[in-house]
């Protein structure tokens, strides 16, 4: 019967050691902090990470396995822009976790403007007309238009 015991008790916590992991001993994967800038300012800033915002801003990415990412800016009336972004990691041992760092840090766009926008055309308005400059000369009396100004002609008395 002791056999019986030991046997179980052994069978146990083998069982117990193949669901043990070094997992639990494994810090948390390093994060970066990223300051994001643009000129001129109030840009939309969107990493290839995910994370997004509007300029001057600050996120917080976990350190991509890639050790690079890009961040791209938009903002209206001007051309996107897309900056590259290296991340260096940095081991910290048994003692302390690990640590990313990015570079540039800030992350700053200089966004080109496209210019102004185009105008738009007005309608034509008709032109007012103008008023006659000084007197106009007389109307020949042979004239089919004869001055409205100028005193009704005289006629001459019927003969008898």
């Amino acid at each position: 019967m002791r056999r019986v015991v030991v046997i179980a008790v052994a069978g146990m916590s083998l069982g117990g050691c193949s669901s043990f992991s070094l997992d639990a001993f494994k810090s948390a994967p390093p994060t970066v902090q990223a300051q994001l800038e643009s000129n001129p300012p109030g840009a939309d800033a969107k990493t290839s990470l995910g994370p997004a915002c509007k300029t001057p801003c600050s996120v917080q990415l976990p350190a991509p396995e890639s050790n690079n990412f890009s961040v791209s800016y938009a903002l209206a009336g001007y051309q996107t822009a897309t900056v590259q972004v290296q991340v260096t990691r940095t081991s910290g041992g048994l003692a302390s976790p690990d640590t990313a760092t990015a570079d540039p840090n800030p992350v700053v766009a200089e966004l080109q403007s496209i210019g102004p926008p185009p105008k738009a055309h007005k309608p034509m308005r008709p032109r007012k007309p103008r008023a006659p400059k000084a007197a106009a000369a007389p109307a020949p009396a042979e004239s089919a238009f004869p001055d409205p100004n100028a005193a009704p002609p005289q006629q001459a008395a019927p003969s008898r």
